[in-house]
């Protein structure tokens, strides 16, 4: 077990070799902290550990892997004797309508998006507790407060990253640990690149809905007007508030749709309130 500095952190980091996650290691790392980068492919974090000498290490790790994320945290805990910060950034992208959707598709992006966090997260749990402090920071979307053609699939891991999340952060508030969703919408990260985002079989009734949706997001591809580099600079920021807020959107496309959503729900709330108010018993 090695000694620590009382002010600098320790991160464990999914998906922290390329994208957001790549770019909230190497702002840790920059600030002074260790970085626990678990990841499929170790080599590509390399570079970014050589330049840090002592501060950043990559085991490999699939995030579906449950037992190696057993081993993964208990490494890390033993190594560095703590577990500060916890970045569950793993991901990837699927187009396609519910219907085309197939079941073994969205098993793999839940088992990706949803159970692997979740299990991560449970596993570093005690850890935290044995401090009683410490954060879980879930890179989930803007996807994850509200839908759209072609992505329910997608939506649908992010929205039970959510709520799995909010009901984690009132449970462990008292036990001085912290949670942070982060919802970011377009960023210049790998997202939209050929071989990583993933098309469903397509059915021809639903061709003029999603294939525009499809298309548009290839186009995306290094155009997104998202800066990774200062999604997290932001996250770095929020963690470190005296009030830090549970949903942080990342980007003016996640703050407009996420205003414009919340928006729409406060109106069909008041305009339905009485309906929605005349189902209980009599008195």
């Amino acid at each position: 077990m090695s000694a620590q500095s009382a002010s600098t952190r320790t991160w464990l980091i999914t998906g922290a070799t390329s994208g957001i996650g790549g770019a909230v290691a190497a702002a840790a790392l920059e600030a002074g902290d260790t970085v626990v980068a678990a990841v499929r492919r170790p080599e590509r974090f390399a570079d970014l550990a050589a330049a840090h000498p002592g501060r950043g290490h990559a085991p490999h790790l699939d995030v579906t892997d449950a037992r190696r994320i057993e081993e993964v945290v208990a490494e890390t805990a033993d190594r560095h004797g703590r577990i500060d910060v916890v970045v569950n950034a793993a991901g990837r992208g699927l187009i396609g309508a519910a219907e085309e959707t197939t079941d073994s598709e969205l098993r793999a992006l839940m088992d990706l998006h949803f159970f692997g966090p979740a299990a991560l997260t449970r596993a570093a749990l005690p850890y935290l507790r044995a401090h009683r402090s410490g954060w879980i920071v879930q890179i989930t979307s803007m996807g994850g407060r509200l839908s759209f053609a072609g992505v329910p699939a997608y939506s649908a891991t992010k929205f039970a990253l959510e709520g799995w999340s909010e009901g984690l952060a009132h449970e462990v508030r008292p036990l001085g640990i912290k949670v942070l969703i982060v919802e970011p919408g377009a960023f210049r990260t790998g997202f939209a690149a050929d071989g990583a985002l993933q098309r469903s079989a397509p059915i021809p009734a639903y061709g003029a809905v999603i294939d525009p949706v499809w298309q548009a997001n290839r186009d995306s591809h290094g155009r997104q007007p998202g800066d990774p580099a200062k999604a997290a600079a932001a996250i770095l920021s929020a963690l470190d508030a005296q009030d830090p807020p549970l949903r942080l959107p990342l980007g003016n496309d996640a703050a407009d749709a996420i205003g414009s959503q919340v928006a729409d729900a406060r109106r069909d709330l008041l305009v339905w309130e009485q309906l929605s108010r005349s189902t209980d018993v009599d008195a």
